[in-house]
């Protein structure tokens, strides 16, 4: 497909400079753009559905006219047409808004006709409105429905397409070799890319769905590989287990492992002894990640040899720089702290003792990737909160030794399927269980009805001697029915609460880390009573006193997300609680909610959110330099990723044999790994 990124759009017929102009707000410039422009959805004319099948959702039907159309004036330049027809369900009522007066002859009574249309329940009335007259024609296809922009309508880029397709076919070459093809069952690219813009049938729809598929998948392995850490040879430097010093760090601890926590230092213990570690250890928040670093940092450390740990945010680095120095302050080691505040001189001096080895342990932020910073022999990296660094920024970590152990963390939990795209290059432990004592949080769904009684008990908390979070979607005032963070924060700072001498501040993503940082500093120094923030408390320091979290419009967050900032409380010895708070009357959204009450299980919900979002919204793929994928089907494609990741060097090397297929991956490549549309 080399030469169809270089091909403007103006070369399609029928689409001029004004057109041209449209599409670039598509982002659509070239002829691959246009093709790689993939509907969103589709009109399905392929099978005929009975109406009382299809309550509240949309399909084809076919149907009996049973009156004459009946016209109604509803104001000036608004007429109401409704007509009542019937298929061997049931009764509905078509409803039209200014229906032109040529379309009326269609209704005539007795005549049998194919429409399709959203069916819903309105007053106990089946209705039917706006639909569309199918054509024969039409009946067994697909039609796409694109994205559009204003003056660009979903006619016109299905034309266009069509036309790019008819006159551009040839272009299309498929950098899988035959073989390849053949040996997957797989579609030729071309066919692919025609079906899954007007497939011809489901079959077709769904040959061209794993095509491209495919295509992704194999794509991300690239990409993937091209980032992994791991060395294929062992690390020379070699890490053994004191397990006499252990079972002392064991017996100090004010508490007892999990069995969890045991499994995850057995699998890190395994790579220590086979010199060759690239793992990622997942805990829900409060599970206990620390002390699992702080076991390795100890055992990197008794054995001679540097470490460092990075956090995304200069407080939470600050927090893991006294907890670790808690954990460890039995042993003679030098722990320092470099962030972006650390003073020049201080800056300077720890410099100069990393390179010559005096200190063991360095706790930091991006800080500690900068060329000034040089170690002595740096065994151990570990990134906390691995996915707010970007790809580039955790090598450059890995990159200040020689190829040392890699340890990341993260607290948002992952489903299996996920986990198996996004980080087939690392071995991945799971501490599914949650230390006793962390506190239960009560969670519950309201609407703004509630709000006066919520007022009433976050009062109430404040008064007791708690803190409260309040948590909104946007910033500023939208067109949008959501709640900003400006109105919100209004809220908190009216009558009602100033005259209990409640104190509130804000915090979100637009200001600087510094103000930021200050703030979520003061609100754990008990400064303030209530936080209205985005969503950039959701990685945060521990402030133990807070045991209220308040989400506006929780509809619009994903679970997980909803579990990440749930999961800012109960870190105390206070009762804890969760309200969430919706205008949605989407059935949908309200199950989704109901699934926050019904549980804290962190994979649990990350596999419920997963099921109703979507893999599209979850990959998160950005964060590995790759844009969304469309097409990977968790359910259906698991044993196509993992046959890919298992054979990806043979296919590619089958791809090399041909210089022409290895442009076309090339640019397809860096066309998936571009700008998002």
């Amino acid at each position: 497909m080399i030469n169809l990124t270089e091909i403007n759009v103006t070369n399609i017929k029928g689409v001029g400079e004004k057109k041209a102009k449209l599409l670039k707000k598509l982002k659509i410039e070239t002829i691959y753009d246009l093709l790689t422009y993939y509907p969103r959805d589709y009109e399905n004319f392929s099978e005929v559905f009975k109406i009382r099948d299809k309550i509240n959702s949309k399909g084809l039907f076919k149907v009996k006219v049973t009156s004459k159309p009946v016209v109604r004036l509803i104001r000036s330049n608004l007429k109401l047409t409704t007509i009542n027809v019937k298929d061997d369900s049931m009764g509905a009522v078509l409803v039209f808004f200014n229906l032109p007066y040529f379309m009326q002859s269609y209704f005539t009574r007795g005549n049998e006709l194919y429409i399709y249309g959203e069916v819903s329940k309105k007053n106990y009335e089946i209705q039917i409105t706006n639909a569309e007259i199918v054509n024969n024609s039409k009946i067994g296809t697909f039609s796409p429905i694109y994205g559009l922009t204003a003056g660009l309508s979903n006619n016109e880029i299905t034309k266009i397409t069509k036309n790019a397709l008819s006159s551009f076919s040839e272009k299309i070459i498929d950098y899988l070799p035959g073989q390849v093809k053949d040996k997957s069952i797989l579609m030729d690219k071309y066919e692919a890319i025609e079906n899954i813009h007007f497939p011809k049938s489901i079959d077709l729809y769904n040959s061209a769905r794993r095509r491209l598929a495919f295509d992704e998948i194999f794509f991300l392995q690239g990409v993937l590989k091209s980032q992994n850490f791991r060395s294929d040879s062992k690390n020379s430097k070699n890490i053994l287990i004191d397990n006499d010093l252990l079972n002392n760090f064991y017996e100090n601890l004010p508490f007892s492992l999990t069995g969890a926590q045991k499994r995850v230092l057995d699998e890190i213990f395994i790579d220590f002894k086979n010199q060759n570690m690239n793992r990622l250890v997942q805990g829900d928040v409060g599970s206990g990640k620390t002390v699992i670093a702080a076991i390795c940092l100890l055992i990197a450390s008794i054995n001679g040899y540097q470490s460092a740990i990075m956090a995304p945010t200069e407080i939470l680095a600050k927090q893991h720089f006294e907890t670790i120095k808690k954990f460890l302050k039995s042993y003679d080691l030098d722990i320092r702290l470099l962030i972006g505040s650390t003073l020049n001189k201080e800056k300077q001096t720890i410099y100069d003792d990393l390179e010559s080895g005096k200190i063991d342990i360095i706790v930091g932020t991006h800080s500690l990737i900068q060329e000034s910073v040089v170690f002595n022999n740096l065994v151990l990296t570990i990134v906390d909160e691995q996915h707010r660094f970007g790809v580039e920024q955790r090598k450059a970590l890995y990159n200040k030794g020689d190829h040392p152990y890699n340890l990341s963390m993260t607290a948002t939990p992952i489903p299996r399927s996920l986990a198996l795209i996004l980080y087939s290059e690392m071995d991945i432990s799971v501490i599914d269980e949650l230390p006793p004592g962390r506190q239960e949080i009560d969670t519950s769904v309201i609407n703004y009805s509630y709000i006066d009684r919520l007022d009433k008990f976050v009062i109430k908390q404040i008064k007791e001697g708690r803190q409260v979070y309040v948590v909104c979607p946007l910033i500023d005032e939208s067109d949008m029915p959501l709640k900003s963070l400006e109105e919100v924060f209004s809220h908190y700072n009216s009558s009602t609460f100033l005259d209990e001498n409640i104190s509130t501040c804000a915090l979100h993503g637009k200001m600087k880390s510094s103000e930021k940082e200050k703030i979520m500093q003061d609100f754990k120094d008990r400064k303030y009573d209530v936080i209205v923030s985005t969503t950039v408390i959701e990685v945060g320091v521990d402030v133990p006193n807070a045991n209220l979290m308040i989400i506006y419009d929780a509809d619009r967050f994903g679970l997980a997300q909803l579990h990440q900032l749930r999961g800012r409380v109960g870190r105390g010895k206070h009762k804890s609680y969760c309200v969430l708070i919706t205008n949605s009357n989407s059935e949908v959204s309200y199950n989704r909610l109901q699934i926050m009450k019904e549980s804290t299980d962190g994979f649990f919900i990350a596999n419920k959110d997963l099921e109703f979002r979507g893999q599209g919204e979850l990959l998160g793929t950005r964060q590995h330099g790759i844009n969304d994928l469309y097409f990977i089907d968790l359910n259906k494609d698991l044993k196509m990723i993992k046959y890919i990741q298992d054979n990806y060097d043979r296919i590619f090397n089958e791809i090399k044999r041909y210089d022409e297929l290895e442009n076309e991956y090339k640019t397809s490549i860096s066309y998936l790994t571009r700008d998002s549309k």
